[in-house]
């Protein structure tokens, strides 16, 4: 290709070269010397134009060379740009190569990622659950006794040991357990002086058993204490008393939220602090086992049907146990309510029992709207005795007798509200209607009777407000109760009051102290001098209404999975006030009892 191209350029150069113009002839008439003139000029100019053409090929020449030149270099930059090319496409072609496998490896890997992320999330689940499962396991070693596993049920052993004192202005003659209703006239000889006991007899042992069925949830719980006493318990030396029973019962509770126990329980009219559930009970914070005045309550057999809707509200009905509490003065020996027990029928021979006609019914409403803990509740009692018209007859005679039976009712109200981040507690509690005291913590009658025999309801009232306090060391806890019962009287034929609360009543002698009483022979103390304070004489004051003010705390030293170890005091001020009687009467004729009383304990409590 050069070679060709620089044979082109000399043809070029040589073909122009001879397209010059010939020389014009000179006329035939020129010499000859003129011609040869001619011819030497022409010659001349001949070579001239050969060095010309001759320098103007050498130019072309190193033109062609130098073409030549850079042609070699741009067919070598070509060739190394092929080189280049090649070497470009066969990395491109293995980056396709390395990049199709990684679009695949990376479609895996996202796969593979997918994968990972879902087993990671279902571990993160797990882990979660066991996290949860883990601190439910760890409240429940730290806060509930440990578990026993036995033929398919679990087993919780639960209760508490307690060193308690009690010192009261005013002797009673009780242990920590306060007879609020028997708080002393001022002139009785208790009065006159106080008492310290030191007891471990509200120690307490329960059993929780728990099996689980694809319907249903069964339970059973036992529970008793030492505050009940034989004939032969005293605090001479052994300081021995008898086991008693606090609760017994059984429950099966379905999975649709129906719920059945049946035993000794709490009544349904005890506030509960999570729905109308057993073994949820709220109990005032204090060390005295008689609980505070204002509170309702009672222990007795039940059996109970609750239903749940979605644990934000709940229903609940109970069949329960009666007793009638009587009080009456004046009354003719007309009537019969009841008998002393019998020890065969595995009855106490030292008290009363009522012969009812028909259970306590109770109803309940719970509420939890996410701000407290609310119920409301109604009970229905019957009271029944059987009159004697020929009773009072010159010639007394049983012809003519029959049963007369009543119905009452009462309602209340427990709420609980927690301020704070559950640091504050504030609660109320209220029941009342005929014939509800022996559901008050202080025991006030719940009938009387009139002058023909038959029995007549008293109006009664209990109410409680309680302030708490809680941190993880310390509970304070400040209560104000009082429980009313109304007076009901008549007068019978020959113009002598009958019923509760006489305004005819001469109450003189409820200042005046007397000399002790004298044995009469029987079981002891009665039979023992020296252990059987004076009567009061014209002190027949019936209770108005009992009151008390309560402040005390608890101070834990220790709460973990050893159980826990805890001390508290209490101070109690106490007032019973009775209704007024006769005119002219000393203290007129309106006496009150007043007690003020300290309590320590000192208590272990099951893991």
């Amino acid at each position: 290709m050069k070679k060709g191209m620089a044979l082109a350029l000399l043809l070029a150069f040589a073909t122009s070269a001879l397209a010059a113009p010939a020389p014009q002839s000179t006329p035939a008439t020129a010499t000859t010397g003129a011609k040869k003139k001619t011819a030497s000029t022409a010659n001349a100019a001949i070579a001239r134009r050969l060095d010309e053409m001759q320098q103007a090929i050498s130019a072309q020449q190193q033109q062609i060379q130098q073409l030549t030149q850079e042609l070699q270099t741009r067919d070598a930059a070509i060739q190394q740009l092929q080189q280049q090319s090649s070497q470009a496409q066969s990395t491109a072609g293995q980056a396709e190569q390395k990049a199709d496998s990684a679009l695949s490896q990376t479609a895996e890997q996202q796969k593979l990622v997918a994968t990972t992320h879902g087993d990671v999330t279902d571990i993160k689940d797990t882990l979660n659950n066991t996290a949860q499962a883990l601190q439910e396991t760890q409240k429940s070693i730290s806060e509930s006794p440990l578990a026993i596993r036995f033929k398919g049920i679990t087993l919780t052993p639960g209760g508490f040991m307690a060193a308690e004192t009690v010192w009261r202005q005013h002797a009673l003659g009780s242990d920590i357990n306060t007879p609020f209703n028997s708080v002393t006239m001022p002139g009785a000889a208790g009065d006159k002086m106080n008492e310290f006991f030191g007891s471990g007899r509200q120690s307490r042992i329960s059993l929780l058993g728990e099996g689980k069925l694809s319907i249903a949830k069964l339970t059973g719980y036992v529970a008793a204490d030492f505050l009940s006493a034989g004939v032969t318990s005293n605090n001479n030396e052994s300081n021995s008393y008898s086991l008693r029973q606090r609760q017994v019962w059984g429950q099966a509770a379905l999975n649709n939220g129906f719920a059945f126990t049946g035993g000794q329980m709490w009544s349904l009219v005890t506030e509960t602090r999570k729905g109308l559930d057993n073994r949820t009970e709220v109990l005032p914070m204090t060390i005295d086992p008689q609980y505070h005045v204002g509170f309702s309550w009672a222990r007795q057999y039940g059996f109970r049907v609750t239903k749940n809707f979605g644990n934000k509200f709940w229903l609940g009905a109970s069949v329960e146990n009666p007793q009638t509490l009587f009080s009456a003065s004046g009354q003719a020996q007309n009537f019969l309510l009841g008998s002393a027990g019998t020890g065969g029928g595995l009855y106490n021979g030292s008290a009363t029992y009522s012969f009812n006609s028909a259970p306590d019914f109770v109803f309940k409403a719970a509420a939890e709207p996410g701000f407290g803990h609310f119920e409301v509740f109604g009970v229905v009692r019957r009271f029944r005795d059987r009159i004697y018209p020929g009773a009072t007859a010159a010639t007394p005679t049983a012809a003519g007798a029959s049963n007369f039976s009543t119905t009452t009712g009462g309602i209340g109200a427990n709420a609980r509200v927690s301020f704070f981040k559950k640091h504050v507690d504030l609660a109320g509690h209220f029941l009342g209607g005929d014939g509800m005291g022996r559901y008050g913590t202080s025991t006030l009658p719940d009938v009387t009777v009139n002058p023909d025999g038959t029995l007549a309801p008293l109006k009664s009232a209990q109410g409680l407000g309680t302030l708490e306090f809680h941190t993880t060391k310390w509970d304070f806890y400040l209560n104000a109760g009082a429980e009313f019962v109304g007076r009901h009287t008549l007068l019978n034929a020959a113009g002598k009051t009958v019923g509760y609360g006489s305004a005819t009543a001469n109450n003189s002698g409820c200042g005046v102290e007397t000399v002790p009483g004298t044995p009469t022979g029987g079981q002891f103390p009665t039979s023992s001098s020296g252990f059987l304070p004076g009567a009061l004489a014209n002190c027949a004051a019936n209770t108005r209404n009992v009151i008390e003010g309560t402040f005390g705390f608890w101070y834990r030293f220790y709460k973990g999975p050893k159980g826990t170890l805890q001390f508290g005091p209490q101070y109690s001020y106490i007032v019973r006030n009775t209704w007024s009687g006769a005119a002219g009467t000393t203290m007129l004729g309106q006496p009150a009892g007043i007690e003020n009383m300290f309590l320590t304990s000192f208590r272990y409590y099951l893991p």
